[in-house]
């Protein structure tokens, strides 16, 4: 995937952002910022984006971001339960309307048979709802964290438009 089609895709969220009037706050862990560096190569990103943190360690997970012990012993750092509470404690953190978070393994290790390399879970958290979505990448490590990056903007970009349609 090109460069220019993540950039695109991080110019159409943000023009949604400011149309909706919402600020955007990031719980990254296997992408290491990689949504916020291409969020913040668009000219007058401040407007919508917040900030976001990088939770690559389950102690920044819970101590910064709030996600629940029992989450992270239940359910592991890759799962929907955590990608939800990420994107909870985005927002907090941030002071944002809305919080987007990925969590998975990159790889080349870290894999399970229950969780593949690959397994990411995008999780979000708005007004308009919460949730997280499931993905399973076969990709190398870049690879892995681009395609990730990308389906935190789609998932972003799908909430804003479906609660566009709501509110139209």
């Amino acid at each position: 995937m090109a460069t220019d089609e993540l950039h695109t895709l991080a110019e159409e969220v943000g023009a949604l952002l400011l149309e909706r009037g919402w600020r955007l706050g990031l719980g990254e862990s296997c992408t290491g910022g990689l949504v916020g560096h291409v969020l913040t190569n668009i000219p007058g990103s401040s407007a919508f984006f917040q900030g976001g943190v990088i939770a690559y360690a389950n102690d920044v997970k819970r101590d910064v971001l709030g996600v629940p012990e029992e989450a992270l012993l239940t359910h592991g750092a890759v799962s929907a339960p955590v990608a939800v509470a990420m994107a909870r404690g985005a927002r907090r953190v941030v002071d944002a309307e809305v919080g987007i978070s990925i969590t998975g393994i990159a790889g080349p290790t870290g894999g399970t048979p229950e969780k593949p390399v690959g397994t990411v879970y995008i999780g979000y958290s708005s007004p308009l709802g919460e949730g997280a979505e499931r993905y399973r990448w076969e990709e190398d490590r870049l690879g892995n964290k681009v395609l990730s990056a990308r389906a935190a903007l789609e998932v972003l970009r799908d909430l804003l438009m479906a609660g566009t349609a709501a509110a139209g």
